[in-house]
This record gives structure tokens, sequence and C-alpha cells, in this order.
């Protein structure tokens, strides 16, 4: 076995838990944003453990189980350099919007099916990936807290939680991490959260960091959108033009930096806090190496600000989701 390559580490929440800086992120492994070959992202997964990457995000929703058995077989043999996260919460639901179960015996239904599936005894950090406005917080971590209790999970996390769901919560069982798309593009939600998460000592853990491939400068014109991505308002015609417009002073700042633009971003936001990680997804090797070089780029403080003066806040053209996604997150 190749020795991992160690990558610079941060803490999530105050309890032990540590991760690589860059993770990766588990969803366009599954068929999200095209055709995926299932040795060929083993073999990717591998190539990121080898490389040092040990913060693995998966979810039962990822191709509803694909995801956590492809993540547990390509795990086998380097279970101790890996830091196993998996999320439960949407249901699924044919020709519709995804449900969202939050009610205790679904949590603990949810995570045994996870573990069977992953092939594991023990999930590192387990994510309520939305929020159930039907069930209260406490009852939902109270079932995730037992989960604890029982050995079969270690540290709990909130995905798209408001900063009151995540003050409740916490104080039923401490969460190491709140996972939020955050990204410069859409990031206003994000800092709010972080207000909470820096005061309760909570870990921030930035999905999307690349803005669904937007930041990463590959996407020049519609035709580059594929799979998932068309749905995106930031990706649709009316909305395209003035977000490529922003990207493209991303792009002419890296060119002067001498890195890519998905390094100049994964860069600007660990430059946030060392309370910050980032879980891009990606099916290649040749981007996963790309995004790990972001931790070797260097900004100086005037040089954060220039970024985040050249992309303000709220200034992306689109909302996060489509329209029928949006009530499901920050609750």
């Amino acid at each position: 076995m190749t020795n991992a390559k160690k990558l610079k580490h941060r803490a999530l929440g105050t309890g032990g838990l540590s991760v690589s800086a860059i993770g990766l992120g588990g969803m366009s492994l599954s068929g999200v944003y095209g055709a995926v070959d299932d040795a060929a992202s083993e073999d990717m997964i591998r190539h990121a453990i080898d490389q040092g990457v040990d913060h693995l995000d998966s979810s039962d929703m990822y191709g509803w189980g694909h995801n956590e058995t492809l993540i547990g077989r390509a795990i086998k043999g380097r279970r101790d350099r890996v830091v196993l996260v998996t999320k439960f919460g949407q249901t699924r639901r044919e020709g519709q919007q995804n449900g969202v179960d939050g009610r205790p015996d679904y949590v603990i239904q949810a995570c045994d099916a996870s573990l069977k599936r992953l092939g594991e005894d023990v999930i590192d950090l387990y994510y309520q990936h939305r929020v159930d406005p039907t069930v209260p917080i406490e009852d939902t971590v109270g079932a995730m807290a037992r989960l604890v209790e029982q050995g079969k999970v270690r540290f709990l996390g909130l995905s798209e939680a408001r900063p009151e769901t995540i003050r409740r919560a916490h104080k039923v069982h401490p969460i190491a991490a709140v996972q939020t798309e955050y990204s410069l593009l859409y990031r206003t939600e994000a800092e709010e959260t972080r207000e909470t998460t820096l005061a309760l000592g909570i870990g921030f853990v930035a999905y999307a960091p690349l803005g669904r491939g937007f930041l990463t400068g590959k996407i020049q014109t519609l035709s580059d959108i594929d799979g998932r991505r068309a749905a995106h308002p930031r990706f649709q015609a009316e909305n395209f033009a003035r977000n490529r417009e922003l990207v493209a002073q991303i792009e002419a700042m890296a060119a002067d930096k001498g890195c890519t633009p998905s390094q100049l971003t994964l860069a600007w936001l660990l430059a946030q806090g060392p309370d910050v990680v980032a879980i891009p997804g990606t099916r290649y090797a040749q981007r996963l190496d790309e995004n790990v070089g972001a931790l070797r780029v260097k900004l100086t403080p005037d040089e954060v600000e220039r970024i985040s003066q050249a992309i303000p806040r709220g200034a992306a053209a689109g909302t996060r989701y489509p329209a029928g996604g949006m009530p499901g997150v920050y609750v």
C-alpha cells in the first residue's frame, strides 16, 4: 500500500475530530453530472486517499445508496486512513421533490442501512442532510445522540440548518460540523451561519465550494452545462451571462497569481478562517490533484479582500437551488 501524503488538517468542532482541509464530496460519483464508471471512481477515491485526502463525504441519497456502496468498496484496506462521513434525512419521492424525514425511528433505521451499504461498523461523522420542519430538532438530534451512545457514530453534524436550529441542536448533543453551500458566488447564508458556528466552536464544511463547477473556469458557454447543472438557476440563460462576468474576474486573478481559478477559489475559502474546510466533488484524479494544489496557494490579506470584492456578497444571479428546492435549505 502506498503511504499517503500528509495534507494540512483542520479541526471540526472541539471533540477531537480532524480532517484534511480539502476533502472529497462524493455526489458527482453517482451520476448527477453524467455517466460514471464505478471502477474508475473507486480508483479515484483510492488516489485521493493516497494524496492525503481523508475527508470523504457521502449521503444515502447520492444515487440512493449507490454512493455509500461505492465508497465502502473503495476504502477496504484503507479505513484507518479515512474520516468516513455520510448523511440521512432526504427521502425518495418519484417524480416529485425529495421528501425529508427526521423522526427518531427513521434516524436509527437510516443509520443501520448506511452502515450496511458502507460495510462498516461505525460512521465518523453523521449529518442530518436536511432539517425536517415537522419534527423538533431536539427529537432528531436526540436519536442521533443515541447512535453515538451505541458506538455506531462518532460525531454529529447538520446540513443547511439555520443558526437558531443549530443552537437548539447543540444543546442536545455537541455538533461537530455544519455543512452549507459556500463559495464566492453563494455565501450570504454561509457567512450568517458561521457567526453561530464560530461562537459555538463548531466546524464549517463548505459544499459546492466551486459553485457547482462555475468557478473552475471550465464552463464558458451554455453548451458546457451537463447533467443536473442544467436545472440550477445560476446556469439558466437569463443568469448565465452575469455569472460568467463575475467568474471571468476570478480567472484573471488566478492567471496573475499563477494558479487555476479552482485553486484561487479554494484558497480564498480556506483563508476565511481555520474553522472552514472544503469538499469539492470531482470524478477525475487530475481535478482532485488540482484541488489539493490549492493548499499551496498563499494569499495575503489584501489579495483575499480583492477577491472578495471581485464577487461581492449577493452578486450572483439566480437562487442556490431551483424554486422547488429552496424551501428545504436553511431551515
